[in-house]
C-alpha cells in the first residue's frame, strides 16, 4: 500500500486532476484483479479508493439567448448562402444534439426532409437515431434549396480553396462562437453549450429524464442528471404553480 500511496502522490505532483488520477487507480484495480484471477497473491482491488470528484458544472443558455444566436446569421451576415448555411448549422446543433464530429460527417443522402428522424454511426459503430425539430428541418431545406454544387456533404465550406469540402471541427466551433458574440452573449458558448441548453430546456418543461437520457444516448442516468440544475428564478416559477393550482397542495 505504501508504494501505491507514493504513486498517487507522484501523479498529484504532476498536476494531474483527481479525475485523471482515478483513471490510473482504476487501471491498477484491473491489474490486481488480473493477478488474483491467475492465483497470484496481491492486494485486494477493493482497498484502492477513488478520489471524490466535485459535481460537474454545466454551461447552458436561456431559451431567449439561444434564440438570439439562432437568429444572428440573418441579422449580421450579408451573403445569402452563408446565412442559410449557418442558420441550418445552428438549428441542427441545437435541435438534434448532434456532436460536432457527427455534424460535419453528415451527407445529404442521410437526411430525408420528409421524415423527422435519421440515423448516424455513433461510438463503437453503433447506429444512433436522431430526431429533427421542425425549425431544423425548415432551415436545412432552405439551405439545400440555395445550393447549386454537387458535394455529397450536408455542411460545406464556402470560402477559398476549401469550397465544397466538409467543414472542420474548428470551423463549426468558430461559427458558434462568432454568432454568440454578435448576439451579445457574454459567456463562453460552444457547440456543446447548445446541447446542454436544449437538454435543460426539455427537463424544465417536465420531460422525463429517462427519455432525455435516451435522446442523448447517455449510458448512465448520472450523466443526464447534470442537466437537472436549477436556479432561484426557476424555483420561484415552480413555487408559483402551487398558488395557481390550489388542488396541487393537497
Amino acid at each position: 500500500m505504501l508504494h501505491i500511496q507514493d504513486f498517487r502522490t507522484y501523479l498529484i505532483k504532476k498536476w494531474l486532476t483527481p479525475k485523471t488520477v482515478n483513471y490510473h487507480v482504476v487501471g491498477l484495480r484491473s491489474f490486481f484483479k488480473f493477478l488474483l484471477r491467475n492465483d497470484i497473491d496481491t492486494i485486494s482491488p477493493d482497498k484502492l479508493d477513488l478520489a471524490k470528484i466535485p459535481p460537474r458544472k454545466v454551461s447552458y443558455l436561456s431559451e431567449k439567448d439561444v434564440q438570439k444566436i439562432l437568429q444572428a446569421p440573418a441579422k449580421f451576415e450579408k451573403n445569402h448562402l452563408k446565412i442559410v448555411r449557418d442558420e441550418a448549422i445552428l438549428a441542427t446543433l441545437y435541435g438534434t444534439w448532434l456532436r460536432v464530429t457527427e455534424l460535419i460527417s453528415l451527407k445529404k443522402s442521410e437526411i430525408q426532409l420528409s421524415e423527422t428522424q435519421f440515423s448516424v454511426i455513433w461510438k463503437w459503430s453503433k447506429l444512433r437515431s436522431v430526431f429533427l425539430t421542425r425549425d431544423a428541418k425548415d432551415k436545412i431545406n432552405r439551405y439545400l434549396s440555395a445550393r447549386s454544387d454537387d458535394s455529397e456533404f450536408l455542411f460545406i465550406s464556402l470560402s477559398g480553396n476549401s469550397y465544397w469540402l466538409p467543414l472542420s471541427r474548428n470551423t463549426i466551433e468558430s461559427i458558434v462562437k462568432k454568432y454568440a458574440k454578435l448576439a451579445g452573449i457574454d459567456q463562453k458558448v460552444t457547440p456543446h453549450t447548445l446541447r446542454h441548453s436544449f437538454a435543460t430546456s426539455l427537463l424544465r418543461k417536465w420531460a422525463d429524464i429517462r427519455s432525455v437520457q435516451a435522446l442523448l444516448w447517455h449510458s448512465s442516468i448520472q450523466t443526464t442528471q447534470i442537466y437537472t440544475h436549477v436556479d432561484d428564478k426557476y424555483l420561484q416559477k415552480v413555487h408559483d404553480l402551487l398558488e395557481k393550482d390550489p388542488s396541487s397542495q393537497e
